[in-house]
């Protein structure tokens, strides 16, 4: 029988005040008797409306089955049967809109805590999680460019059929996104690692430093006998605004500022890694990396931190959960504003950022109201650093080097239903393909894509 409460069970979370001066993990997460009690909420519908919401196709109501009755082993192996990252999933999902929105307990109250469930599932088994068997091979070859989340997934889908996998990354560290932009307060990176060790431990090979345009071309990838390629690059090329003052010194792309945190560690002072240590610190953006940049800030020392968004309150595409932390820990949200000039001091350091207020109008094309300025509202604040977070495309270098591979006007790859690209043997999915989007929707390109690959090399 389920457990009628309409709420969730409470997830054990640090106080705001003591969670907004240091970087570890946020949300504590479930105890099993915890996680038991809130799977007991499951009504195990039996026509899964649930999964229609899981770009991954995550069986939930077997595997929360499987929670409520404490066979925590039995339900994580459901999970990774289609999920290759779930302690990452659980974590930086965007649960609301996807999974949980289609929960019938939120019809009535709140909706399962599948996302909570999932990462109880992953943290609880990390360490202790079955040997994965590896696969027989199957005599074929493919490369990954990009060890993020889409290139990741598709590595592990790949192996678990028997291809002989090497997933080439940029970066000296394979994860992506998941290692330089997300915080270690919302996802702790020896998790991420703990999941890549797991791909490694099926066979799956990476190779870091890896430019691929650079000290490879896609062709020599081809010629070394990889009979297909996936480019799972992600979009790393950082937007600005074009307004006057984005050249002064402690104007960052939230890219950059969170790579320097995250990555290179610049909140530990054994690294040395430079920072500014802001005091006031305006982000501009109203998506998870601004969320996210505003938050390291506030960690870093700021005494002051503004997010500036041009719509209104209802309009944040930023996870609720990020929204409610970030206000809990004391960062004012400016609405219905925008920058139109950052200012400088005489050494060309920036101090304040000019504002004009915004009103929404008339509803465009897609129903969306658009921001106008409202004439004579400019006002200015004092800041020591401004942080950009207004998107982020993909970088040129792979289109620009590699002959017959088109992209758009956007500067994304063009690819076809099954993903395949405008050049022979080469898929794409993920933020190279959509722009800048969520972890989990790359992750659902690179299952797509794996098993595109699989018909395209049994095909030929």
């Amino acid at each position: 029988m389920a457990d009628m409460n309409p709420k969730k069970t409470p997830i054990p979370e640090q106080e705001p005040a003591v969670r907004a001066r240091n970087f570890l993990e946020v949300s504590l997460g479930y105890t099993k008797e915890l996680a038991m009690q809130e799977a007991g909420r499951c009504l195990n519908c039996k026509n899964r409306p649930c999964m229609t919401g899981c770009p991954v196709s995550v069986r939930i109501p077997e595997f929360i089955e499987q929670v409520a009755k404490g066979n925590i082993e039995e339900a994580y192996r459901i999970i990774k049967s289609t999920n290759a990252l779930p302690a990452v999933c659980g974590r930086v999902c965007p649960q609301e809109r996807q999974c949980e929105s289609k929960c019938v307990r939120g019809i009535k109250g709140e909706p399962v805590g599948i996302g909570r469930l999932e990462r109880f599932c992953a943290d609880y088994m990390r360490g202790k999680a079955a040997q994965s068997e590896l696969s027989a091979p199957n005599g074929h070859k493919v490369a990954i460019i990009g060890a993020g989340p889409a290139g990741l997934t598709c590595a592990g889908d790949l192996a678990k059929l028997g291809y002989d996998v090497t997933v080439y990354e940029a970066f000296h560290t394979a994860g992506g996104v998941l290692m330089y932009g997300i915080p270690e307060f919302r996802l702790p990176k020896a998790i991420v690692q703990s999941e890549i060790d797991g791909l490694e431990a099926m066979g799956v090979k990476i190779m870091t430093n890896m430019v691929i345009g650079k000290v490879l071309s896609v062709d020599e990838l081809f010629e070394m006998g990889y009979e297909a390629i996936f480019i799972g690059s992600g979009a790393g090329l950082p937007r600005f605004m074009n307004i006057e003052g984005e050249d002064l010194v402690g104007v960052y792309s939230a890219n950059e500022y969170l790579t320097r945190i995250n990555l290179m560690k610049a909140y530990l002072e054994d690294y040395y890694t430079p920072i500014i240590r802001s005091k006031r610190v305006a982000v501009v953006g109203g998506g998870n990396v601004a969320m996210d940049s505003a938050r390291s800030a506030m960690r870093l020392g700021a005494e002051k931190v503004y997010i500036i968004y041009r719509r209104s309150a209802e309009e944040l595409p930023a996870r609720k959960e990020e929204v409610h932390h970030a206000q809990e820990e004391g960062i004012e949200f400016l609405f219905l504003s925008n920058p139109t000039k950052l200012l400088g001091d005489e050494n060309g350091h920036v101090n304040g950022i000019e504002c004009i207020k915004m009103q929404l109008g008339e509803p465009d094309d897609s129903g969306r109201r658009s921001p106008v300025e409202i004439e004579g509202s400019e006002f200015t604040l004092e800041i020591d650093t401004a942080i950009m977070a207004i998107g982020t495309s993909p970088n040129p270098l792979l289109r620009m080097t590699t002959p017959g591979l088109e992209a758009n006007k956007r500067g994304t790859l063009i690819v076809d239903e099954e993903l395949c690209t405008t050049k022979e043997g080469v898929f794409a999915g993920g933020d190279a393909v959509t722009g800048a989007a969520t972890v989990i929707l790359a992750m659902g390109a690179g299952k797509k894509a794996a098993s595109a690959i699989d018909e395209y090399i049994k095909s030929k």
